[in-house]
């Protein structure tokens, strides 16, 4: 600990120090009796124990949901599926926490870890910058050529083939493009569509939005939680500007930022109150301090961010 950290984050780092005891030797009195001592010395160790009480809450919720999520995806028994298995099997302590992670990268063909940008060159000479914490499936044959992008961000420099059309599928949204380069992104059911030359549409496969035609330095954002869409431009240096440590974002929400920006963070990123995530803001943010970007970006809402260690970021209201 350092000498100038807050009481509150003293407070809550002794709090969590706590929690992992309980929890990892649950039949042991003597963290019991640590804690009771702890929560007794004052109103303040009270109510940090119960926000941490609160969030380890959520983190189980997270795991109940993700060990969920596997069980759907093991339904179709595939050699991928055995694959995973044999991961959990071995591991399963260990691996449930990245479960979903897990089931998306064996359905993809390349990926990125934390922090970590990728240039991939395709069986076509068309090359795609991906972004961290990243994945994606490719699909080529005589017809098309077709990419998922499974998580995270990438940014394709496309080569013209008029015989088969390049095309981007993320969520619910389809890019197709002829010779151009774009920039498609997912930030927690955010999607967004940027153009850096050339032309390309956009199309719904659930009809939510019209067919869109976009041209260099044009955008489309896509709000799959609100079913809403929005448009606009921006210089060419914003577009897919986090291949140079920044992050541009326009009337974005807090929660979408947030996913981006934990792609540069080791560890678990937990947002508290789920109503500070609706927020939406403009700006610009720094991806070499991610610590610094998530408080740049929370602060004017009244949020403020503490990590604890390198395996949890919490950020709540102050």
């Amino acid at each position: 600990m350092t000498d100038d950290m807050s009481e509150e984050d003293r407070l809550f780092i002794e709090a969590t120090d706590l929690m992992i005891r309980l929890k990892n030797d649950p039949e042991n009195p003597i963290p019991r009796r640590m804690i009771r001592e702890w929560r007794a010395r004052s109103p303040e160790h009270e109510s940090t124990w119960a926000e941490v009480a609160e969030i380890h809450g959520m983190m189980i919720k997270i795991i109940t949901d993700e060990r969920e999520a596997g069980k759907k995806a093991a339904e179709g028994i595939t050699r991928r599926s055995l694959v995973i298995a044999g991961l959990v099997g071995a591991g399963a302590a260990a691996s449930y926490l990245t479960l979903p992670r897990l089931l998306i990268d064996a359905r993809a063909d390349f990926t990125t870890g934390t922090g970590q940008i990728r240039d991939v060159t395709l069986a076509d000479g068309s090359v795609a910058t991906m972004g961290p914490d990243s994945a994606m499936a490719v699909r080529f044959d005589e017809e098309q050529r077709f990419i998922r992008l499974l998580q995270g961000m990438a940014f394709f420099d496309v080569t013209s083939d008029q015989k088969r059309p390049f095309r981007v599928g993320i969520g619910g949204l389809v890019t197709t493009a002829l010779g151009t380069a774009f920039e498609v992104s997912d930030g927690a059911g955010y999607l967004s569509v940027s153009v850096d030359r050339g032309t390309v549409e956009v199309t719904s496969m659930a009809a939510d939005i019209e067919a869109t035609r976009l041209s260099a330095g044009q955008w489309l954002a896509f709000d799959e939680r609100r079913r809403m869409s929005q448009h606009g431009t921006r210089e060419a240096s914003q577009i897919a500007a986090w291949r140079a440590g920044q992050l541009f974002a326009e009337d974005e929400p807090v929660s979408s930022l947030i996913a981006k920006i934990s792609r540069w963070q080791p560890g678990r990123t937990v947002v508290v109150d789920p109503g500070l995530g609706t927020q939406r803001v403009s700006g610009v943010f720094d991806l070499v301090d991610p610590p610094r970007a998530f408080r740049a970006l929370v602060h004017p809402f009244g949020g403020r961010v503490r990590t604890v260690g390198s395996y949890l970021t919490v950020i709540s209201p102050i």
